[in-house]
């Protein structure tokens, strides 16, 4: 059993192969967002706020935040952003750029133990990435991506993944504290992608023994209904073992999706989860009326 232990200052979150789902909210992101962006840049979080407050209570058990917006000091805002939502939920972060001074900007602020998004194959990425998640005990995303960019070929991914682990490795980074993400492929451009990724993420678990992540939305990328397929696939990667996902839980399709498989793989005890989110409150009077010895008597016709 592998478990990855990511923590805030006083709550720890445990992604595993016998453990709930993780949900990682992705809404702290500039990225397509020119109302945020504008407003991260004018120095106002309070969207920010907003979405912290509203992904907690929609479900995520942790935070993916992201500053990534072109011409601004990216270093300094994320670090902004990582203290303020550490100061408004308890729940870990992922600190998530493609800038190496940003990660350690975020990291060197964070209280706890982060989740940094992410490392490639590439090796100056590695050479770079890697120090940064050991000096501050971290875990990273590992991306199944190297210089040759990204392979349809799920064994050629493999292989990316595998390198980066035995990587991590040689920096004092155990395989547990490398989630790889196996890189989703959109169905509506290849039609087996979730054939190949589902079957890649079972090689992850049973020969690199590493708790897996993605980014879900990427499957339903073009297709209508995106939300419905999102959920089928989440069900689906869940049975095959995938531990983890960057997703949006604001969706309640796909959260109900969560739900329901964490019930299905014997990971919700009792599915006391379930009945909590999903019992419906009895009717007014009803309860206890007519319902002595178990049912009703019915009366002489």
């Amino acid at each position: 059993m592998t478990d990855t232990v990511l923590s805030s200052a006083t709550k720890e979150v445990v992604i595993g192969f016998d453990r709930p789902f993780v949900i990682i909210g992705e809404r702290i992101n500039p990225t397509g967002r020119k109302l945020l962006s504008a407003e991260m840049m004018a120095g106002d979080y309070s969207r920010v706020e907003a979405d912290t407050l509203a992904q907690v209570a929609a479900g995520a058990q942790m935070l993916d935040v992201n500053a990534g917006i072109p011409l601004a000091d990216e270093p300094r805002m994320l670090a902004e952003v990582v203290q303020l939502v550490q100061s408004l939920t308890d729940v870990p972060l992922s600190i998530d750029s493609s800038i190496v001074a940003a990660l350690e900007s975020g990291l060197g602020v964070y209280q706890g133990k982060a989740l940094v998004n992410s490392v490639t194959g590439e090796e100056e990425r590695l050479e770079t990435v890697l120090p940064l998640v050991k000096k501050y005990g971290a875990a990273v995303v590992a991306i199944s991506n190297d210089e040759t960019g990204i392979s349809e070929d799920p064994d050629v991914r493999f292989e990316v993944a595998k390198k980066i682990v035995q990587r991590a490795q040689d920096y004092g980074i155990s395989p547990a504290d490398v989630v790889v993400d196996p890189l989703v492929m959109p169905v509506g451009a290849i039609n087996d992608a979730g054939k190949q990724v589902l079957r890649l993420i079972r090689r992850l678990r049973e020969e690199l023994k590493v708790n897996t992540t993605c980014g879900a939305s990427n499957f339903s990328f073009g297709l209508p209904n995106r939300h419905g397929l999102n959920a089928s696939f989440l069900s689906m990667a869940i049975g095959a073992g995938m531990t983890s996902a960057i997703t949006n839980p604001l969706h309640e399709p796909e959260m109900a999706a969560v739900m329901g498989a964490n019930a299905v793989m014997g990971v919700d005890p009792n599915c006391a989860q379930w009945i909590k989110k999903y019992r419906e409150p009895a009717a007014e009077g009803e309860e206890g009326a007519g319902r002595r010895g178990g049912r009703r008597r019915r009366r002489n016709a």
